[in-house]
C-alpha cells in the first residue's frame, strides 16, 4: 500500500457517515413528549436507578451500587448535549441540558426522601459509600476524562459498543447525588455539596471528551449527509467547553490538599489519641480528620475519660489549630473547639454552653 494511501485510510477512519450519524442522534437526543418512547425509558430508568442507588449507599453495599451505575441512563442526555454543542443544535442543546437538571433534581429529591425515612443516628458518618464520593480530588477529574473519552468513543465505533457497560460502571453519575439527597436530609450541607461537585465533575468531563470526539470524528460532516439540522461551529464553543472543565479543577485542587492534609493530622492525631484512651480503660473505635476537624470515636465503661485531656494533648502534640469532635459510644458527643481548654456537649452549641471536664 502506498503512503498516500494509507494517508487516505486512516483519514476514512476518522470520517463518521451519515447512518452512523443519524444512529447516534437517534441514540441521544431524547424526544420531547413525555409519552414517547425515549423520555418514558429515560424517566423510568431514572427513578429506578435513583431508588437503587440511595438504598445501596444506605446500606452500604458496593454491588447495589454498582447496580444502579448500570441501570441509569443519564449519560445520554450529557453526551447528547456535548453532540447537540457540535452540530450546534441549540433545541437539542436546551433540550439535554434541562434533561441533566431536571435528572439530577429527580434523584437528590428520591435520596432525600429515603434519607427522611431511615434517618440514620450516626448521619452516615460511618458510611463507606458516602465517605468514598465527599472528597472529589484531581485525580477523580482525570478519571472522568478517561471514562468520558471511553464512553464517546464506544458511541462513534460500533465495534467497540461492548465497552459502554464498563463506561457506566466507570463514571459516576447517580451514586452521587443520591448522596447529596441522603447528605441533606441529616443537615451535613458542606459534604453535601462535595458530592454534587464529584456529579458535576463527571458531567463537565463527558461534555468536554465527547466535544472532542465527535468532532475529531467529523459528526457535524456525517449528520449534514443525513439531513440532519447543523449550524455554524465556532472555537468559543469548544473554548467554553474547556473553561468549565478548568473552572471545575479549582476546587479539585483545593479537595486534593484538603485530602492530603487530613491525611497527615490523622496520622499524627492517632498516637495522641490511643495514649489518651488507653490512660483511661477505654477502645479508640475510630479516628479520622474531615476538613481540618478531628473525629473521634471511642468506647468503654463508665467513668468516660476526659474530654479536655485529650483537647490539651492535642495542643501539646502542634495540633492546636485542629477542631476536635469526640464521639462517647456509651456516653455523649462532645465538641472541643480549637485554641480553647474546654468542650461542650453537643446540641449544647444551639442551647447555650454546657462545659464538660
Amino acid at each position: 500500500m502506498t503512503e498516500a494511501g494509507a494517508g487516505t485510510n486512516a483519514a476514512a477512519g476518522t470520517r463518521t457517515d451519515a447512518g452512523a450519524a443519524r444512529r447516534m442522534a437517534d441514540s441521544l437526543f431524547i424526544e420531547r413528549s413525555w409519552r414517547s418512547a425515549s423520555a418514558s425509558r429515560f424517566w423510568v430508568l431514572l427513578v429506578l436507578a435513583s431508588v437503587i442507588a440511595s438504598a445501596g449507599v444506605v446500606g452500604d453495599s458496593t454491588a447495589t451500587v454498582i447496580g444502579a451505575m448500570i441501570v441509569a441512563p443519564l449519560m445520554t442526555p450529557i453526551l447528547g448535549s456535548a453532540l447537540a454543542l457540535v452540530l450546534a443544535d441549540r433545541p437539542h442543546l436546551v433540550r439535554s441540558a434541562l434533561l441533566v437538571l431536571g435528572g439530577a433534581a429527580a434523584v437528590v429529591c428520591v435520596g432525600m426522601l429515603l434519607g427522611w425515612i431511615v434517618s440514620p443516628p450516626d448521619a452516615f458518618a460511618s458510611n463507606s459509600q458516602v465517605s468514598s464520593r465527599i472528597s472529589p480530588r484531581l485525580i477523580d477529574l482525570l478519571a472522568a476524562l478517561a471514562t468520558g473519552l471511553v464512553g464517546a468513543f464506544a458511541l462513534v465505533r460500533t465495534d467497540i459498543s461492548d465497552a459502554l457497560p464498563g463506561v457506566a460502571i466507570a463514571i459516576s453519575l447517580v451514586p452521587p447525588l443520591a448522596v447529596t439527597g441522603l447528605l441533606i436530609t441529616v443537615g451535613r450541607y458542606h459534604d453535601a455539596s462535595q458530592s454534587a461537585l464529584l456529579f458535576v465533575t463527571n458531567v463537565a468531563a463527558i461534555v468536554a471528551t465527547g466535544t472532542l470526539v465527535f468532532l475529531l470524528y467529523r459528526v457535524r460532516d456525517g449528520a449534514r449527509a443525513a439531513g440532519l439540522a447543523v449550524g455554524g461551529f465556532r472555537g468559543r464553543t469548544l473554548t467554553a467547553v474547556l473553561a468549565v472543565v478548568v473552572l471545575v479543577a479549582v476546587p479539585l485542587t483545593a479537595g486534593t490538599v484538603t485530602v492530603a492534609r487530613d491525611r497527615a493530622l490523622t496520622a499524627d492525631a492517632r498516637p495522641v489519641a490511643e495514649k489518651w484512651a488507653d490512660a483511661g480503660a477505654w477502645e479508640l473505635a475510630s479516628l479520622e480528620a474531615r476538613n481540618g476537624v478531628i473525629v473521634v470515636g471511642v468506647l468503654g465503661l463508665p467513668p468516660q475519660p476526659a474530654p479536655t485531656a485529650l483537647r490539651i494533648a492535642l495542643d501539646g502534640a502542634g495540633m492546636a489549630d485542629a477542631d476536635l469532635e469526640l464521639h462517647l459510644v456509651g456516653g455523649r458527643t462532645h465538641w472541643c473547639p480549637a485554641g480553647g481548654t474546654s468542650c461542650t456537649v453537643e446540641g449544647a452549641r444551639r442551647d447555650g454552653p454546657r462545659t464538660a471536664g
